[in-house]
């Protein structure tokens, strides 16, 4: 095993004048031992696993958990021992996790994700409009990156977007990893107060809207599902549902824009969107701190043993740039065929909306650009604030600036 001193303590941070590179640590753990353990902020040591076939393994091995995860990230003041609340779909295992998956699965469908395609071109292209006839420099990420997912995942659920700043606000604050743990608690507080009164009016006149037909599914089945458990699973899919693809957008358009080459060849082959979507989510890879779990019994990862009762984190930056598994992996390749990356995690797990996730960044790639296609950066880009503490990497603003 690799001497403490060898790696910083995890999470470690991105070299200076490289935002969208994970950091050098991994790339050097990946290419040397692969595994090694780190100390974490939530007060543990844990193993740091780096290479892409061996993330997978620890996100399938029916030997590791999430159920013992602090929101299955590796966050500071977290509090180990808290029991999982209801319905936290994140952190179940086993039957509990396949009886709440079930009843969202018919939701997120290929075909149902599919039907909302027009919807969500509506919504880009309107978003473009008001770029267009708004003031320049304009915030990409304020103006467009957020609230495009914001209104696509508020219109499924059946949440009043006019709530949408609350909303914003709170998911912010969760997502921080420094923030003081009762900030957080408060934050979250806030956010389950307002989606239980909303199902409480959902419960008494189900719509035609995902939680609405949850409702009514949980209604017909066998085994319903609480109250509890369907807010939470409600928070869940509202903060993740906007969140994690409202970063991409605009992180993605930040090294796009500075890499003018590549964005011409986007520009200029639009069909290529499809590929570019599953390429920058490889390259990017925003859930920057990766996946923490927990071993119930002794399990083997690559040449190192596991023993039970440890943790495990599963970088998922490292894995998706694994030399072994995609050439070139720290350039990016627009036409790259790299569905099977990380990004999305992997195992039962596995990002239940990573479809929308995609239809939403092909729909932006494939129109954006085309529609504005002097767009650069309006400040230098070391000017640039990036999310270095929170658990879904992006950017805070985006100045963007064009001709015309």
């Amino acid at each position: 095993m690799t001497d403490m001193s060898t790696i910083p303590a995890f999470p470690a941070t991105r070299a200076p004048g490289c935002p969208f590179e994970p950091p050098a640590e991994f790339s050097e753990l990946r290419d040397n031992e692969a595994i090694t353990q780190a100390s974490c902020p939530a007060g543990i040591d844990a193993w740091v696993v780096s290479r892409y076939e061996d993330v997978r393994t620890v996100l399938s091995a029916p030997g590791i958990s999430s159920r013992k995860a602090p929101s299955a990230h590796v966050t500071v003041g977290a509090d180990l021992e808290r029991p999982v609340s209801p319905g936290n779909i994140l952190q179940l295992d086993g039957k509990e996790h396949a009886r709440l998956r079930r009843m969202l699965t018919p939701e997120f469908t290929v075909r149902r994700m599919e039907a909302l395609r027009p919807y969500i071109q509506r919504i880009v292209e309107e978003h473009i409009d008001a770029l267009l006839a708004g003031p320049k420099p304009a915030d990409l990420y304020g103006s467009f990156a957020l609230p495009i997912p914001s209104l696509v995942i508020c219109e499924m659920l059946g949440v009043p977007y006019e709530d949408r700043d609350v909303i914003h606000k709170h998911s912010a604050t969760l997502m921080a990893i420094d923030r003081d743990p009762q900030i957080g608690f408060a934050a979250y507080g806030q956010v389950q107060a307002y989606m239980s009164k909303l199902f409480e009016a959902k419960l008494a006149e189900p719509g035609d809207d995902l939680i609405g037909r949850m409702i009514t599914r949980s209604s017909e089945s066998g085994d319903p599902i609480t109250a509890a458990e369907m807010v939470e699973l409600a928070i869940t899919l509202l903060i993740a549902g906007h969140e994690t693809t409202a970063n991409m957008i605009a992180l993605s358009t930040a090294a796009l824009l500075q890499q003018p080459e590549k964005l011409a060849e986007l520009r200029e082959n639009p069909d290529l969107a499809p590929s570019a979507a599953e390429e920058m989510l490889r390259y990017l890879s925003v859930i920057q701190f990766g996946l923490l779990r927990y071993a119930t019994e002794d399990i083997k990862v690559g040449e190192q043993t596991i023993p039970a009762g440890d943790w495990v984190v599963a970088a998922l930056n490292a894995g998706n740039r694994d030399e072994q598994v995609y050439a070139d992996a720290d350039t990016i390749q627009l036409d790259r065929n790299g569905k099977t990356h990380l990004a999305f995690g992997f195992g039962i797990h596995q990002c239940l909306g990573q479809q929308l996730a995609r239809i939403e960044l092909q729909e932006v790639y494939a129109r954006l650009f085309r529609r504005i296609p002097t767009m650069r950066l309006a400040v230098d880009p070391d000017k640039i604030s990036f999310k270095d503490n929170a658990l879904v990497y992006g950017v805070h603003q985006l100045p963007v600036t064009w001709e015309g």
